[in-house]
């Protein structure tokens, strides 16, 4: 059989691809972490080609999808997706993001990662983060069913026929239920499989299988395992080097997966016939046409592929050629290919006259320029495929740093709460950053709410530790907001960081404490017989249904609960303000909050600056903990459209700069906190997401702010030492540059502040960030 090659690439998502639908030849459907659900149709065949639109645009990641078949009801059927909002939103195909959803089902209390629809139309089943699935009945649009059982998320959702449901889990089990079992709308499983390792995706294996088996599953381990119903494991696929995240079947009885080590690999009986590599570290999605057994992949260079077998679907020579190099092009990290003695590698010549003896066989080359290449055996070519040139790990110095009696690359001090001792984060480049973090998060009994910002920590925390040298575009956010494993970044987003394009904010709360101090202020405000500053119960009510918004991931829509925020930040006596602060940098990623104004102050920005600077007592100074919560106020007002749209106006960009300038000590008066490392981490990551802002939409943020951030970051460039402060404040600094132009006065004046913090700070991420952006003024 015909291997498959490149039919499309489909570019117009920001962000990681998460889930592809392929339920036609003439339509495809993504759904990625650029919060948007977006349908390709098709308008030409030879070479195929696609029209993008805009499904559904959300505030959230969308990390699942589904496609309802056409009924009477719904001839073009219904879109489903779902993602970090818990809310599963089912639309028409032809919707646009300006419309309404046809149905918006709630019930899961966390990120839905896994969507399936149930043979015969009538019924949908989700995974959910929360631990449980759900079966949704779309007559009457509500939960019908809840599958229980599994203790960890519900990573992925089988189901077998309209009764018989299968369900993967980070718990290492696979569940098998039987709905005509279900009592008071709760269903236990039936059996359990219990495997060794975290089970990510499922998919049915069909009837003709030579093993025989009803299913497969894919776990972190890499391997595909093939099991019958009841329980009985009859194979194994091996091929594939790390997680794998997907897995479907084609018409013809293969099988397909993706994974995270950049390929998507197609199984014929026990063997893999052909592995596809991307030039992406990520694979999140495969999907097949049932019509045709073309596939369409997402993965974490933001794009979706269409490859098919028929020459009469593949794209042109030139696209075809474009491919082909870009995976030539891409770096592979030292430790994801492991060690690798370069004295003992074979030379150019082995290529030459050497076969390989599998599919998907990597070979490491030592070329004649000292440089380390690897090469995939290609069964079908019968060929060795370069896939990239392998990388030296940078990050870590090598001297390993010991705790707890084991060594360990990194062992971070990490600070959850304002006032308490930070806590003791180890971590080797070769872990999960994702595994590392629940382990941080179980040893210390945290919020599971912090784990997606401590694994963005740690990535942010090791960018230094991977290099890649060649010139492509600007790579993903070297803080991690993508929210995703990766072992190490491609070889193109470390060579070339800048300009910075995702925007970034501090979310990460501990709410406990944060209401204990609000309800302990407000005690003492109705003791006092301050009634017009306390909270009565119904305010205490509304207080209480913003934090279960925050703390379920969901923004805070009620303007009423908003407005008492902002009441106890700026009416409330300044030693009591922190608390409020805090809530109100919570509160500011919701559209809701960057819409709210106050008639008597104004907008969130000037709110935040009033409530950190205003009302301090005669002889007293300003609290250095509520000016950093108003700056994570300022810097999370982008994680919104409508926040974006609020900073973009010129007045309230010159008032942050005015804050800026205020807590630098730029106009005459005294820095405030002028080394506290949060404050500064704060105010440096607000002037990053301005240069963001500037970078994206060109003229948003006029020449005068911009002239004002160069004044602010040219201060903390040669007044501080802390390495996360001077790696951001570069990051914002190379990122302006660019908007200005090197040849600028402006943007020249900055050379002398960034060669002084690479001559200060050690850490080889800052000086290489530094290099970068000198580079930008050459």
């Amino acid at each position: 059989m015909a291997e498959f090659k490149l039919s499309a690439q489909l570019v117009g998502h920001d962000a990681d691809v998460r889930k592809v639908c392929f339920p036609t030849p003439e339509a495809i459907f993504s759904a990625a972490r650029d919060c948007t659900v977006r349908a390709w149709k098709r308008t030409a065949s030879a070479p195929p080609t696609f029209e993008p639109s805009v499904a559904t645009q959300g505030s959230e990641f969308c990390n699942s999808l589904a496609y309802i078949p056409p009924s009477p009801d719904y001839p073009e059927g219904l879109i489903v997706s779902a993602g970090t909002d818990t809310i599963i939103d089912v639309r028409r195909p032809t919707a646009t993001s300006s419309d309404n959803a046809e149905r918006l089902l709630i019930g899961h209390a966390r990120n839905v990662c896994a969507l399936a629809v149930i043979p015969g139309g009538r019924h949908i089943v989700s995974g959910s983060w929360d631990k449980t699935a759900r079966v949704w009945n779309l007559q009457k649009w509500e939960t019908e069913a809840i599958l229980s059982g599994h203790e960890e998320a519900v990573w992925d959702v089988l189901p077998l026929d309209e009764t018989t449901i299968v369900t993967a889990s980070a718990d290492k089990n696979i569940r098998i239920y039987d709905l005509k079992t279900t009592v008071a709308g709760e269903v236990e499983p039936r059996s359990t499989i219990y495997t060794s390792d975290v089970v990510r995706a499922l998919c049915l294996v069909p009837q003709n299988h030579p093993s025989g088996a009803n299913f497969a599953s894919a776990s972190n381990d890499g391997v595909i395992r093939l099991w019958k119903l009841n329980g009985q494991q009859v194979g194994e696929l091996h091929g594939h080097e790390s997680f794998i995240y997907a897995l479907a079947t084609l018409p013809s009885g293969e099988l397909v997966s993706s994974g995270e080590d950049r390929t998507v690999r197609v199984w014929k009986g026990l063997e893999c016939v052909q592995t596809i590599t991307h030039p992406a570290i990520s694979v999140w999605s495969v999907t097949a046409c049932p019509e045709t057994g073309d596939i369409a992949s997402g993965a974490s260079d933001n794009i979706v592929r269409i490859f098919s077998r028929s020459p009469e679907r593949l794209a042109s020579p030139d696209t075809l050629e474009l491919f082909d190099e870009s995976v030539k092009s891409s770096s592979i990290p030292q430790q994801q290919v492991g060690g690798v003695n370069k004295e003992k590698l074979p030379g150019p010549d082995f290529l030459q006259n050497k076969s390989g003896t599998k599919e998907g066989q990597v070979q490491m080359i030592r070329e004649e320029n000292g440089s380390v290449t690897a090469h995939q055996w290609s069964m079908g070519q019968q060929q060795w495929i370069n896939v990239g040139t392998v990388v030296d790990s940078a990050g870590s110095s090598g001297r390993k740093v010991e705790y707890g009696g084991q060594s360990y690359d990194y062992v971070f001090d990490v600070a959850i709460e304002e006032g308490q001792p930070s806590l003791k984060l180890p971590y080797n480049l070769s872990e999960n950053p994702y595994t590392r973090a629940q382990k941080f998060i179980d040893d210390n009994e945290l919020s599971q709410n912090f784990l997606d910002q401590v694994a963005q920590f740690i990535v942010s925390n090791t960018q230094g530790a991977t290099i890649g040298q060649n010139s492509g575009d600007s790579g993903p956010d070297p803080y991690g907001t993508e929210s995703r494993y990766r072992p190490a970044d491609e070889g193109t987003s470390r060579a070339k960081v800048l300009p910075q394009r995702q925007y970034l904010d501090i979310t990460a709360a501990k709410f406990e404490p944060m209401f204990k101090k609000i309800l302990s202020v407000n005690s003492t405000l109705e003791a006092a017989g301050r009634k017009e500053l306390s909270l009565n119960p119904p305010a205490q009510v509304s207080i209480g249904e913003a934090r279960q918004k925050l703390e379920a991931g969901q923004p805070v829509t009620d303007e009423g609960s908003i407005s008492l925020i902002v009441m106890m930040c700026t009416q409330w006596d300044y030693s009591d303000r922190l608390a409020p602060l805090d809530l109100l940098r919570c509160v500011a990623t919701s559209p809701a909050a960057a819409r709210f104004k106050s008639s008597e102050i104004g907008s969130l920005v000037q709110i935040a600056a009033s409530a950190a600077l205003d009302g301090i007592p005669p002889g007293g100074q300003a609290n250095e903990n509520c000016v950093m919560m108003a700056a994570r106020t300022i810097a999370n007002l982008f994680k919104s459209t409508d926040g974006r749209k609020l900073i973009a106006q010129r007045s309230e960009a010159e008032r942050a700069a005015s804050f800026f300038d205020r807590v630098l000590g730029i106009g005459g008066q005294p820095a405030i906190g002028p080394f506290n490392r949060n404050l500064l981490i704060a105010l440096t990551t607000a002037m990053v997401n301005f240069t963001v802002l500037a970078s994206r939409e060109p003229g948003s943020v006029s020449a005068g702010v911009q002239v004002r951030f160069i004044m602010a970051l040219d201060r903390i460039l040669k007044t501080q030492t802390d390495g996360e402060v001077v790696f951001r404040a570069l990051v914002a600094a190379g990122t302006l540059i660019t908007v200005i132009g090197k040849t600028a006065p402006e943007a020249r004046s900055l050379a002398t502040p960034i060669t002084a913090s690479k001559d200060r700070v050690s850490e080889p991420r800052v000086k290489e960030m530094a290099d970068e952006c000198l580079s930008l003024l050459r």
